[in-house]
């Protein structure tokens, strides 16, 4: 039989477990919507995943230097929704978005990606509302709480 104390003990660890699972839980959340992720699945069945629930597919691998939060980088890209249709784009070397890594001049989605990845590498990432641009949206092109699709290439670090 179990003494009290040992009674006590296990009662108190078992309370430890179902207070910390909820956290665990709410950390884990999928950050997609069930039709979103769907999408995404069959779109992209090789997609890798961060542990923000960010998913991409490596197109081309870098071989430069890798991107620090901090650095400057030129990056071409075209933005889409879920459905395909393109919201922006920049596509032209001589015309590269220029933003400064970890700084929120972009969406947090991109904040997150482009430190792991290096110059020279080319992306298929797929950012969920929240990471993007969350409950407002940006009308009238893109929607509250959208997905966004983004084809990106890490040109280079500029140095200044």
């Amino acid at each position: 039989m179990f003494s009290v104390k040992s009674l006590v003990k296990l009662l108190f660890c078992f309370g430890l477990l179902a207070a910390a699972a909820p956290l665990s839980v709410y950390a884990q959340r999928e950050k997609f919507s069930p039709e979103d992720l769907a999408f995404i699945e069959k779109t992209w069945p090789d997609a890798k995943k961060t542990n923000t629930g960010i998913r991409y597919v490596i197109q081309q691998p870098g071989t430069g230097e890798q991107v620090k939060a901090g650095d400057k980088v030129a990056v071409l890209y075209v933005g889409k929704l879920l459905n395909g249709t393109v919201f922006d784009q920049a596509t032209e070397k001589d015309k590269a978005f220029t933003f400064r890594v970890g700084r929120e001049q972009v969406i947090q989605g991109w904040d997150q990606v482009f430190v792991l990845m290096k110059v020279g590498e080319k992306r298929t990432i797929i950012i969920p509302g929240e990471l993007a641009y969350g409950t407002r949206g940006q009308p009238p092109k893109i929607p509250r709480n959208a997905s966004l699709v983004f084809e990106v290439e890490v040109l280079e670090i500029k140095k200044d």
